[in-house]
């Protein structure tokens, strides 16, 4: 499952990409409709970075959440959530992510609910 932040324009639209790019046995979900607590997460985990839980009930935050995202979606997409865990890519994955999260207000789609509740996005 791919938990993200549904108050978020940038986050939706995003979602709703991947959602249509992946099995639909994977549910694509704003954490707004969720106990959070049933996965051991926070409202301040959920609104800084997105999750991707696994089969196995890990919770894959920010950067790699999208790397596990890819890797359930259809080819090339695949390809890329591969290469997210590999050097280069896992490198610089950490700090593009981080910079997309705090920006996120800044990109299209965005709303002011997009900006982070505070200045707290290097948790990742």
């Amino acid at each position: 499952m791919l938990i993200f932040d549904g108050d978020c324009g940038f986050c939706t639209t995003t979602a709703r990409w991947i959602e249509a790019r992946v099995p639909s046995d994977i549910s694509v979900v704003p954490w707004q409709s969720l106990d959070l607590s049933v996965y051991g997460l926070t409202e301040n985990d959920v609104t800084t970075a997105a999750y991707f839980v696994d089969d196995s009930n890990v919770n894959h935050r920010g950067h790699k959440a999208v790397e596990m995202v890819l890797k359930e979606a259809g080819m090339p997409w695949r390809i890329a959530g591969i290469a997210l865990g590999l050097p280069p890519f896992s490198l610089l994955a950490p700090v593009g992510y981080k910079l997309v999260a705090k920006y996120r207000y800044k990109l299209p789609g965005s709303t002011d609910a997009c900006r982070l509740p505070t200045a707290d996005a290097s948790q990742n």
